[in-house]
């Protein structure tokens, strides 16, 4: 029984590996399949009409408000990297003809703002707006550690010394002001309860304290780094590319949520195909096939009524263990055990793979359960599906087989 995601052809691709592969080692075995993806298995009904830019693609006109969000990702990843950038670039032949480093002797511009910097309190008086909203916004016990981090680092040290002009210190007040705000912002994480808009006021506040204008944003710095957040940080991606990956994912995390909720559909079909014929019967599921069927043959058992022939379940890359921890197997309850009359339990897993979980520790003590580990050497995700070609894995189910004693 196939996994979440696969349809037609990739099944019969599969199936006909896993087919020569059994009969290999088992050559009067009669080898079918449970391919249940087009009829049970998830798509959009309503087109996905509910997927906000679902034609959005990589060529899409990139929106300013992407591209703001984006410059914060690399902003709460690395408070530093604007002032980074004016450390190490400087302002170099600007408009007043300086070399990016103050006279000797003469105070530059831009100490006098990390002068003022140094000066702010950690925590501004309640009454004034800026602590007001450091309170409002969750930000308020992470301030202070961001405000010394950040006048502090020799970053800001270095971009100081080369901001010699008014306007560069002007443009450094403000990466430093969004350097605290994220810093502040890293730190509190989640627990942050901060909009777009507070999060702009806070800057603002904090570029006036230090002498410049936050309604200008920065050129130096947005001039490299803009391009580099929009490239290298996740939210552009995942706005541009939302409907076509929505529509890619469908089947995979679609087939999961389907199951979830209507599987008992499912779970019929599964037992109608599998008493079909008689004899001792073995049964393979792979990912959410496996689920399926430990879900069929628990509930199946706990009604007294055991699948007629299913003497061997192997399941392969599945999550059904990690479900039964969560309390979302719809068969168990977490801490129940496997009723009497579920058959002996085969569940193979590489550990590269996120998808496979281990049975043995969750129903400890249970002498039906083995777990056997196997190692394709491949990362996530080509490993949930590797393991099809492994001789190991066929090795495993003959042993089992024969524990067993099927045939």
């Amino acid at each position: 029984m196939h996994g979440t995601g696969v349809r037609r052809e990739r099944h019969d691709v599969l199936f006909a590996l896993v087919r020569e592969r059994l009969l290999g080692r088992f050559p009067e075995a009669d080898v079918d399949s449970c391919y249940w993806g087009d009829r049970f298995g998830a798509s959009l009904g309503a087109g996905g009409r509910s997927v906000p830019g679902l034609k959005a693609g990589p060529d899409a006109v990139p929106d300013p408000v992407d591209a703001e969000t984006a410059e914060w990702a690399l902003l709460l990843a690395d408070p530093l990297c604007e002032v980074r950038v004016l450390a190490e670039a400087g302002w170099g032949g600007g408009a007043d003809g300086d070399d990016g480093f103050a006279m000797p002797g003469v105070r530059s511009e831009g100490a006098r703002v990390l002068g003022l910097l140094a000066g702010l309190p950690g925590e501004p008086d309640g009454a004034e707006e800026l602590g007001a909203l450091l309170r409002g916004t969750g930000l308020a016990p992470h301030y202070p550690a961001a405000l010394e981090s950040t006048a502090g680092s020799e970053e800001a040290a270095r971009a100081g010394e080369r901001a010699v002009a008014v306007a560069q210190a002007r443009e450094l007040a403000t990466a430093l002001a969004r350097a605290v705000t994220a810093a502040a912002l890293a730190s509190a994480g989640a627990e942050a309860d901060c909009t777009g808009a507070e999060r702009d006021r806070l800057v603002e506040l904090l570029t006036a304290r230090l002498g410049g204008d936050a309604r200008m944003p920065g050129a130096r710095a947005a001039a490299v780094l803009g391009r580099l957040a929009m490239r290298v940080t996740t939210q552009p991606l995942l706005n541009a590319w939302r409907g076509s990956l929505t529509v890619g994912a469908t089947p995979a995390l679609g087939d999961i949520l389907r199951y979830q909720a209507r599987g008992h559909d499912l779970r019929a079909f599964l037992q109608d195909r599998i008493t079909a014929r008689r004899g001792p019967t073995v049964l393979i599921g792979h990912s959410l096939g496996g689920i399926a069927l430990v879900d069929l043959l628990a509930l199946a058992a706990a009604r007294g009524e055991p699948v007629p022939g299913a003497e061997l379940l192997v399941t392969v890359g599945s999550q059904a263990p990690f479900l039964y921890e969560l309390g979302a197997l719809t068969a168990l309850e977490p801490g129940a055990k496997l009723p009497y009359g579920f058959p002996r339990w085969l569940n193979v897993y590489d550990r590269q793979d996120v998808l496979a979980y281990l049975a043995g520790p969750v129903f400890p003590d249970d002498p039906r359960i083995s777990d056997h580990e196997v190692g394709s050497r491949q990362p996530f995700p080509a490993c949930h599906s590797a393991y099809w070609k492994q001789n190991t894995l066929y090795e495993r189910i003959e042993r089992a087989v024969t524990e067993a004693g099927i045939g």
